[in-house]
């Protein structure tokens, strides 16, 4: 996910680090403690708790992990970094041998250096968190998703290969998420002798991108658009778009979650993503069922919740080889894929590279139809 905010200032994470030097973490109550923080009432967020909560049942329910039940930590960070560093402290504090989070990239870097800078640093799970800079978040922090730089290239190759169009437009926001996902589809899609007609930056949730479609209408040469930026933006431009009869096809990376809620606006829209629900797997069938049963009125899951259920049984499965040790927990999870065996998950094979990355998870691209992101067919 892109950042939320910009990333907390140096000197509130040095005050927080210090600080838990000197009081050191909470006492044992007999189980295992494992942290959960992210923007719990955020609508991409709060499935995330929910996910970890249903593992967390079925795990205890199940006998916990070598007889010991968990215990789940959770501290709410709101998608603010200034929140995320104030949760990450608590929850290092509170003895969790390992934290699931953050969601959005802002949140995790934010984190990432409590985290990593305690007396006893805790290993740091993020489901969704995909900019580029988590790679060098820390050696206790690791991610379970795709990074941008691969949203872009994946998006540029479906554009090239499948929907076999060899002209188009880039819209981007400015930020460090809309340049890198602009940047990685540009490089692909030019090293597979696509043109880029043009490449337009705007700020802002509405963006007034009027004039990028009145010059693109005029040339009529583009065959697609794609928006590089996330979900209120996209829907702006598709507005924009539609009223110039600008009908050609419209993609976006994943920051264009929900987009699909938009209806008749976003019919036909690709996006790229790490999980899509209708991934037809064993595990994601029976994950998804699961999920129904115990939450009938949320809808489907969207990748943090997947990703967190993942992460939950991963940790189930490291904690009960090697303990809970936050030392022993952080080797056992840096060695899944090279050390031990791949983590076979809902959202596909987890296995992590020396910096806390799993380039073997691929980039899924969806596309909206009646309402529904549905994993989208070649031409």
């Amino acid at each position: 996910m892109p950042p939320a905010f910009p990333i907390v200032r140096r000197s509130l994470v040095l005050a927080v680090v210090s600080a838990m030097c000197l009081t050191g973490c909470g006492r044992s109550d007999g189980t295992i403690r494992i942290g959960l923080s992210g923007p719990f009432t955020d609508p991409v967020g709060a499935p995330m708790k929910q996910a970890a909560e249903l593992a967390v049942n079925e795990i205890n329910a199940a006998g916990g992990i070598n007889g010991h039940r968990i215990t789940l930590i959770e501290r709410d960070d709101y998608g603010d970094p200034d929140s995320a560093v104030v949760a990450a402290a608590a929850l290092e504090q509170a003895g969790v041998v390992a934290v699931v989070g953050h969601v959005f990239s802002g949140t995790t870097l934010a984190a990432a250096p409590v985290y990593n800078g305690a007396h006893d640093p805790v290993t740091q799970i993020s489901p969704s968190s995909s900019a580029p800079d988590v790679t060098n978040a820390g050696d206790y922090s690791f991610r379970v998703c795709p990074s941008d730089l691969a949203h872009g290239a994946a998006l540029a190759r479906w554009v090239r290969d499948q929907l076999k169009l060899s002209r188009g437009a880039v819209l981007y926001l400015n930020d460090d998420y809309g340049r890198g996902i602009r940047q990685t589809f540009v490089d692909e899609f030019t090293r597979l002798q696509g043109e880029i007609l043009e490449s337009d930056p705007y700020l802002g949730s509405t963006p007034d991108v009027g004039p990028y479609f009145d010059r693109i209408k005029q040339r009529n040469r583009a065959q697609f658009i794609l928006v590089a930026g996330n979900r209120s933006e996209a829907e702006e431009a598709l507005r924009q778009a539609r009223r110039r009869g600008l009908t050609m096809p419209f993609l976006g990376g994943d920051g264009l979650e929900g987009i699909e809620a938009s209806g008749a606006l976003a019919e036909g829209t690709y996006v790229s993503a790490a999980y899509l629900p209708g991934l037809d797997t064993p595990k994601n069938r029976a994950f998804v069922e699961t999920w129904h049963r115990k939450y009938p009125a949320a809808g489907a899951p969207n990748q943090p919740a997947a990703a967190t259920y993942d992460i939950m049984y991963l940790l189930r499965d490291v904690i009960a080889r090697v303990g809970t040790s936050r030392k022993a927990i952080r080797d056992g999870v840096a060695g899944i894929g090279t050390r031990t065996a791949a983590f076979d998950g809902v959202t596909g094979t987890i296995a992590f590279d020396r910096n806390g990355d799993v380039p073997r998870q691929p980039v899924i691209i969806g596309q909206v139809h009646d309402g529904r992101i549905q994993i989208a067919a070649g031409k």
